[in-house]
């Protein structure tokens, strides 16, 4: 607060010094006295008629005269002045004091107007704003604030943008339930925008804990409107994989992956999914992964084994119904994945990435003698990193490494 006060209190000097100023310090030409404009106006037009006269421009009777002519004028324009700094012999008297009267009343009026001004119509109060627990708006204040919101709404019932707002505030507190009845409210806005009824989608798999046909039913309605909405593909193709209908599932997934950019980690991940629907397609809904084959090479069957835990100050932080997924990266730097392991549930769990899980059959994770592994908890489902997602940091592990500690404990801004 002091810091802000004293840098107001030099603007507003600095001001008051612009304004003042002007009435404070008169030129030069200010002080001079009638008697030596005239003196410096004679001494002027008596060397330009000696110029004249040098350059044989008049002759020496003209300058005569005119010479003469000047001397009478200049004595009766100064006759009676007083000479400067002096009154009849004595100094000049100082300036009457009601010659500052108006600077000082300017200065005064500045400084005490502006500081009246401030009070009446800044905010005093914003100097120091509230802190709790350490940060200036904490968890308890956004939960009071959508409280406001949602009371305020409850009295205004047809403020469509309102009720789609709140919904969003709820689905950030991962508060699901609310968010679905509040995306419910949404009115006419909810049959024609296709992001609203994928929200609303999300928000109503989320707190019933699976793709229910209603859920479905609002996924169809939001694709109709726009084909190509990319959470809308991934949570449909994922309906259709855990239902079993595959052929579904990738054709979804493969509308989706024409939308990403071809070498992103999305793409990737979407490509192994479609990758494993054709494979338990083709075994007529089996779910047997190729890395249990017991015929298969030894580099095949091995793997990486370990458990996935969350921080204990993030616990309540997880989403339901959130994705688990285990990402492998080379360990050369290269962001590139080469196999996910993905699943439904609560943590902390257990999980196994091996060849059956890799983006290319070109390139198996056995192939890595070491591997970057990371974990992170999607909020949505989907396979595209969102603010908000749950993360840890990367550790190095050798493929084959068994009970490997995987620990989340960051939240994506």
């Amino acid at each position: 607060m002091s810091g802000f006060l004293i840098g107001a209190l030099l603007v507003t000097l600095f001001a008051i010094a612009l304004v003042v100023w002007p009435f404070l310090s008169r030129s030069a030409s200010a002080d001079f006295s009638r008697l030596q404009l005239n003196t410096a106006i004679y001494r002027d037009q008596l060397a330009e008629l000696e110029r004249d006269r040098g350059e044989g421009a008049i002759s020496q009777a003209d300058y005569e005269q005119a010479k003469s002519e000047l001397q009478r004028r200049m004595i009766e324009d100064t006759a009676g002045e007083p000479a400067p700094g002096k009154t009849g012999g004595k100094a000049a008297p100082a300036p009457a004091p009601a010659s500052r009267a108006l600077p000082i009343a300017l200065g005064t009026f500045l400084l005490i107007g502006g500081a009246l001004g401030y009070m009446g119509l800044g905010n005093p109060q914003a100097i120091n704003p509230p802190v709790q627990d350490g940060h200036t708006t904490g968890d308890a204040e956004i939960q009071r604030m959508v409280a406001d919101m949602a009371a305020k709404l409850e009295k205004e019932p047809e403020n469509y943008r309102g009720w789609a707002m709140l919904g969003r505030s709820y689905k950030f507190l991962n508060r699901h339930a609310e968010a679905a009845r509040a995306y419910a409210r949404t009115g006419p806005m909810l049959d024609t925008s296709a992001e609203l009824l994928v929200d609303y989608a999300d928000a109503l798999a989320a707190a019933k804990h699976g793709f229910t046909p209603e859920v479905l039913a609002l996924l169809d309605k939001a694709l109709k409107l726009e084909p190509t909405n990319l959470q809308g593909l991934w949570l449909r193709g994922t309906a259709f994989y855990e239902d079993g209908r595959y052929d579904k599932a990738i054709a979804d997934w493969a509308v989706l992956l024409k939308e990403l950019p071809p070498d992103s980690e999305e793409t990737r991940i979407i490509k192994a999914n479609i990758e494993e629907a054709r494979d338990l397609q083709g075994k007529s809904g089996k779910s047997e992964k190729v890395g249990a084959d017991k015929t298969a090479p030894a580099a095949a069957q091995a793997s990486i084994t370990g458990r996935v835990e969350v921080a204990a100050n993030l616990a309540d932080k997880v989403p339901a119904g959130a994705t688990l997924m285990v990402i492998a990266r080379p360990a050369d730097g290269s962001r590139m994945p080469v196999g996910v392991f993905m699943a439904k549930g609560g943590l902390p769990a257990d999980f196994t990435l091996d060849d059956s899980m890799a983006m290319s059959p070109d390139n198996l994770i056995s192939k890595y003698k070491e591997l970057l592994v990371e974990a992170r908890l999607s909020r949505s489902g989907q396979a595209m990193a969102e603010p908000g997602d749950l993360y840890g940091a990367p550790q190095t592990v050798k493929f084959g490494a068994k009970n490997v500690h995987l620990k989340i404990d960051q939240i994506r801004q």
